[in-house]
Order: structure tokens, then C-alpha cells, then sequence
């Protein structure tokens, strides 16, 4: 058997690195089998998929070294390698399943499925879609002829226990009555990722899953699908989740988790994989420092700890100059250096911003020293404003924080709209709403159009800095959180 394994982003934001960090795994276990890794986009969710985020996803991973074998820009003979451009087999497969009483046509309004979720809650059940869905054969087809719109969804048994077989974690046990009836066909007749997963892995012929254990739960549904369809499953490992340094899920509010940032941010990108190599597990002579190409040699699935890894900056930038100063000569720092701080397009963005402004070409630096920094040397007193107490400074910087994360399009329109909105809702005017954010991301309130630099820096960079210029100023306290919390949703803008 040739051992397959792959990676299936969604194409719905930055490329983050608890992808980077599953691929690699998933790399590194093929690799060491003599096997293929494959990269597939699962861009089922149509409203949120981009094919700008699907070629930033591409970008990050090569960027990493992290290169496969099959995949939508390489092609393969398990192709296409997008699920959207497999739309139109994915309906016969939840057809049969219909066909062989697996599955059913269901036809509830939203309000009948919250009813049938409180009745549940109220009964001490677990709240998920289960229950009374099905209705009578002769309704159901008069329903199709009329065409109505429907979903397809799995039939899943409400007793006994699912046993799941997990290379790291060993038989995992969940109760049938935790599992929903999994809508497998939605009604605009793209699947789920549960139907298109598993059918995508067979058809693929993946040998292995190594995914986030926030699957664990999903696993039921993946098992009985396979049983539905009579096809053998993949072996199946579970790998521990990302943590912040406060061992919560790592997450874009608490750290940088854009690939993007770390690149624009002047890291090497052996030292990321490196770094990514060490969450949850460690070389067999537990050295800090490798290589990819030693990471796969010396690669044993059984070595990874199932603790949460955490991803801690520090030590990343700690291990980046471990890189620095001993694996790069001074020939090949200056390169790197050189391809990094003059790199032609972003250069090429900011011309038109500096030269109007610059006299001689030493003014250059200075202006523009705040597109090639990390984080800002700010300070409080920075925030002063006329007009603007600290509290409402705090406010202006949380909200818009809040409101950029959510941002799923980045450009300077974009950001503009979000800030405009943002400033009207709080009944501020934009000159007074931007000084914070002017200082946040420039350091100064008098750089060129801030929302040029934040469409420039990209959103993990921008985020990154509005955070930072919160702790500056002290941030919140969680009792402050949870009232200026509140504060927002009423504003009624998100």
C-alpha cells in the first residue's frame, strides 16, 4: 500500500498556521513511507471562498517548503483538486445513500429545527439536529414534484457507542445520542465538508488523516459514512491543538496566526517550519534546531505528544536567530536580507506615497520605517488627543480591531467602509475616530493615508498592531472586556 496523505484548507481567510503545522505532519509521515502528499482546497462554503485566499494558502505553504505532490496548481491523476469543480459528483453519492435508506430528504424551516433543538434541550438531549425529521414517503415526493427546497442528511443511530480507532489516541469512545443527523447535501446543492471529505479521501485513495483533534467529533460521521458506503476507511490520528501562551486555542485575537505576518515580518522560513516541527514533538536527540529534510528522516508519528503545543512568539524569534547567526554566512544574510527589505513589489507600492513627500533620498527611510518595522516603540503619551479621553482611545482601537477581524476582503475600500461605519456608529468624527488609528499603525499622526498602509501591511500586520497599541495603553480587564463587549454588539455594525 502507498501511503497518501493531504491537506485540505478552506480558501475563507489569511493562511494560518495551524495549517502550516498539519501539513507539515502530514508531510513528514508520507515522506518518511515513501508516499505522496496532496493539497486540496475544500471551498464548498461559496459565500466565504476566494481564489485570492487560495492563492495566498499556495503561497504560504511554498514559502514554508511545505511542497505536495498533487494539487490544484500541479494537477494529478486524482483530479480536479478543487470540490467546487467536483460539484456535480457529489449529489448521486447522497442520492444512493437516500436510495439505501442511510439518508433522507429533509424539508424543516429553521424555525421548526430550533423548536425541535429547544424540545431537545429541554428533554436533557444533546441539543443537535436528531429526532422526528423524516416524513412519510408519498409527502416526501409530493414535496420533489412541487420543488421545494430540501437538504440531504444522514441517518445517525440515537443509541449504543461509536468506537473510534486513533493511531495516537487509541479507541476513542463517543456516544451515538452526542452525534446530529449531518445535513450531507445542502440545498443549493453543494455538499457539506463531511459528504465531500469522505468522499474526496476515498475517490483519492488517502491512506491516512492526520488532522486537528478539533475532528474528534466529527470522526462518527466520517465512520458510519464510510460503513454507509461500504468503503474501507483511512487511518485516522487526531494531532493536538495550537495554544496561546495561556493555553487557550490559539487564535487571531490573542496571537499573530497568519503565515504572512511571520514572512513580512523578516523570519526565515526554515526556522517557522522548524518551529512548527516542535509543537508536540521533538527530534530523537530532542535538539531544537532542523532541518525539514532531518525532521523527515527521523519522523515517528508514535513521538508526538498529545499535551497542547504552544506557539509562543518569543521563542520563535528566539529560534529565527538561532538560524541567523549559524546557519546563514554573511554572504548568504546579506541575500536574504536583500531579497527581504528590497523586495521589488513592495517597494513598488509605497513610490507613490513617498515620492511626493521625499526631497532627497535619505528622507526615504525615516517615512517609510514604519512599513518595514514589527511592532511600534509606542507609548502612552503617543494617544494624547484634545478631544478624545484614554477610555474612548481604547474603545476606537478595540472596536476597530474587533470590526477588521472580520474582515474577509482587504483592501483599502474595504477598510475604509468598515472604518467609516465604525466612526459614524460612535458618533465621531474621522478625523478624531483616525488619530488612534493613524498612531497605532504608523506611529505617528502624520504619515500618508492610513488606510493605504493598513491595505499595504495586510490584515495580520494591521491586527497585530492595533493589539499592541491596546496593551500600550492598558489594555482591558475581563470584567471591562465583557461590558465593552456589549458596548459594541449594540452598535449593531458587526
Amino acid at each position: 500500500m502507498t501511503v497518501r496523505t493531504r491537506i485540505a484548507p478552506s480558501p475563507t481567510g489569511d493562511p494560518h498556521v495551524g495549517t502550516a503545522y498539519v501539513a507539515l505532519f502530514n508531510l513528514c509521515f508520507a515522506r518518511q513511507h515513501g508516499g505522496q502528499f496532496i493539497l486540496r482546497i475544500e471551498d464548498t462554503d461559496q459565500a466565504r471562498s476566494t481564489a485570492e485566499s487560495e492563492q495566498d494558502i499556495l503561497k504560504a505553504l511554498r514559502w514554508l517548503g511545505l511542497n505536495w505532490d498533487e494539487g490544484p496548481d500541479v494537477g494529478g491523476p486524482y483530479g480536479p483538486y478543487r470540490q467546487s469543480e467536483r460539484k456535480h459528483s457529489y449529489r448521486q453519492y447522497a442520492e444512493d445513500l437516500v436510495t439505501a435508506g442511510h439518508a433522507f430528504y429533509c424539508f424543516r424551516t429553521p424555525e421548526e429545527l430550533e423548536a425541535i433543538r429547544e424540545e431537545r434541550k429541554a428533554q436533557g438531549l444533546n441539543p443537535g439536529i436528531k429526532g422526528d425529521l423524516e416524513l412519510p414517503e408519498e409527502e416526501v415526493k409530493g414535496r420533489l414534484d412541487a420543488g421545494e427546497p430540501y437538504v440531504i442528511r444522514m441517518k445517525v443511530p440515537d443509541e449504543g457507542v461509536c468506537e473510534i480507532e486513533d493511531m495516537l489516541r487509541g479507541t476513542i469512545e463517543i456516544d451515538w445520542a452526542q452525534v446530529d443527523c449531518q445535513i450531507l447535501l445542502k440545498s443549493d446543492g453543494m455538499p457539506t465538508y463531511h459528504l465531500a471529505n469522505v468522499v474526496d479521501d476515498h475517490l483519492m485513495e488517502i491512506t491516512h488523516v492526520l488532522r486537528g483533534e478539533e475532528w474528534i467529533n466529527s470522526a462518527p460521521k466520517h465512520k458510519l459514512l464510510y460503513q454507509y458506503f461500504g468503503w474501507d476507511m483511512p487511518v485516522l490520528c487526531h494531532l493536538p491543538l495550537l495554544r496561546n501562551p495561556d493555553k487557550s486555542k490559539l487564535s487571531k485575537r490573542k496571537n499573530p496566526t497568519s503565515i504572512n505576518f511571520y514572512e513580512r515580518m523578516g523570519f526565515l522560513p526554515e526556522a517557522v517550519t522548524n518551529y512548527l516541527g516542535r509543537m508536540g514533538w521533538s527530534m530523537p536527540d530532542e535538539r531544537e534546531k532542523f532541518t525539514l529534510d532531518e525532521m523527515v528522516e527521523n519522523f515517528d508519528i508514535q513521538r508526538v505528544s498529545l499535551g497542547g503545543p504552544v506557539f509562543d512568539v518569543e521563542k520563535l524569534r528566539w529560534l529565527n536567530g538561532q538560524w541567523l547567526r549559524e546557519e546563514l554566512t554573511e554572504e548568504q544574510f546579506m541575500e536574504r536580507m536583500r531579497q527581504w527589505w528590497f523586495n521589488e513589489d513592495a517597494l513598488r507600492a509605497l513610490v507613490p506615497h513617498i515620492q511626493g513627500r521625499a526631497e532627497v533620498f535619505s528622507d526615504v527611510a525615516p517615512m517609510a520605517q514604519f512599513m518595514f518595522s514589527g511592532m511600534l516603540n509606542l507609548k502612552p503619551e503617543d494617544f494624547a488627543h484634545n478631544k478624545l479621553e484614554e477610555a474612548q482611545i481604547k474603545r476606537v482601537l478595540q472596536f476597530a480591531l474587533w470590526k477588521l477581524e472580520a474582515q474577509r476582503h482587504w483592501s483599502k475600500d474595504t477598510i475604509f467602509a468598515d472604518i467609516k461605519a465604525l466612526a459614524k456608529a460612535m458618533d465621531l468624527k474621522m478625523g478624531d475616530f483616525m488619530f488612534s488609528i493613524f498612531v497605532a499603525v504608523a506611529g505617528t499622526p502624520n504619515s500618508w493615508s492610513v488606510m493605504d498602509s493598513m491595505a499595504l501591511l495586510g490584515p495580520d500586520m494591521t491586527r497585530s498592531r492595533l493589539r499592541h497599541a491596546l496593551e500600550v495603553l492598558g489594555g482591558f480587564s475581563k470584567k471591562e472586556t465583557k461590558k465593552v463587549e456589549k458596548e459594541y454588539a449594540a452598535l449593531g455594525i458587526h
